[in-house]
């Protein structure tokens, strides 16, 4: 069943990075994978089905290269930039954008409204929590700041994966967003 439900999901994962959900057809799709419709709906339902289960496979490797792009930094200060500009970068890849950041919203939704933000939000945070516990952050409610932050970095994904020129919109993203987030540090004096 692993291996029926690994190759629906790696066809399912090619022909939305190439085609998008839409043309993606489901009997070109299960041919690929050598399997049938009926394999495809006892396994993920219909084809939204699939798609959630593809992006939750792509969320997943996501948080692994966040969590890589922390645990390289200097700080926990720094550590906590490198994860959510790691995130808003990925906005660049062609996958990331056409999956999750465009196909995505389109059929399931908000994505802030996932299942998988929900860990993403308490991880950010524990992440602000910590923060202030050792006094690098001053004085905020940490969910506040951490449903704040990440809306931004969502957003600014979002607009990555929608305009004409990333790479122009990634840098000024990333630019406003340090802007904000270091309106979080503790002020001296």
């Amino acid at each position: 069943m692993e291996e029926t439900r690994a190759k629906l999901m790696d066809a399912a994962r090619k022909a939305f990075a190439a085609k998008g959900y839409a043309a993606a057809s489901m009997d070109e799709l299960t041919a690929e994978a050598g399997l049938t419709r009926g394999a495809l709906y006892h396994n993920f339902g219909d084809k939204k089905g699939l798609l959630q289960a593809v992006i939750d496979q792509i969320d997943a490797e996501m948080l692994v290269r966040m969590r890589a792009a922390h645990e390289q930094a200097v700080d926990a200060w720094s550590g906590f930039l490198a994860e959510h500009i790691a995130y808003i970068e990925m906005a660049l890849e062609p996958e990331i954008q056409r999956i999750m950041l465009l196909d995505g919203p389109a059929v399931l939704g908000d994505p802030s409204r996932w299942p998988n933000q929900t860990a993403c939000l308490r991880r950010t945070t524990q992440m602000v929590q910590a923060l202030l516990d050792e006094g690098t952050v001053g004085p905020v409610d940490a969910e506040a700041a951490a449903r704040l932050l990440n809306g931004a970095a969502l957003n600014a994904a979002l607009w990555i994966a929608a305009t004409d020129d990333p790479h122009v919109v990634f840098e000024k993203a990333v630019a406003a967003f340090r802007q904000l987030a270091v309106g979080l540090l503790r002020q001296e004096g």
